[in-house]
């Protein structure tokens, strides 16, 4: 699995956890199922590609403020919580590998 397809599912399974947590839904609500197909679209079109660092450091913040600021607020919550639900991701991204 690639840099960037790592990254998709990451960040798929800390809006997910999100949604859960915070919008009491067990499936994905309309507003995350967005945010989640335009956390990919950046992805896809990352210019750094296989030398991506994680979106936090990136010298390029292609995120539209007000998407920024939601994925932001997704990470502070789920960032922590992930390691409960799973620990490999966790690690992964922490690490970078």
């Amino acid at each position: 699995m690639g840099k960037i397809a790592t990254e998709k599912a990451t960040v798929e399974k800390m809006i997910a956890l999100y949604c859960r947590h915070r919008h009491k839904r067990t499936t994905l609500c309309d507003t995350c199922r967005k945010l989640i197909a335009y956390a990919h679209r950046r992805l896809d079109r990352c210019r750094f590609r296989a030398d991506k660092p994680k979106c936090s450091r990136c010298t390029v913040h292609c995120y539209k403020p007000g998407m920024r600021t939601r994925i932001r607020e997704v990470m502070r919550f789920s960032g922590p919580r992930i390691l409960f639900y799973d620990p490999v991701s966790f690690f992964r991204h922490l690490f970078g590998g």
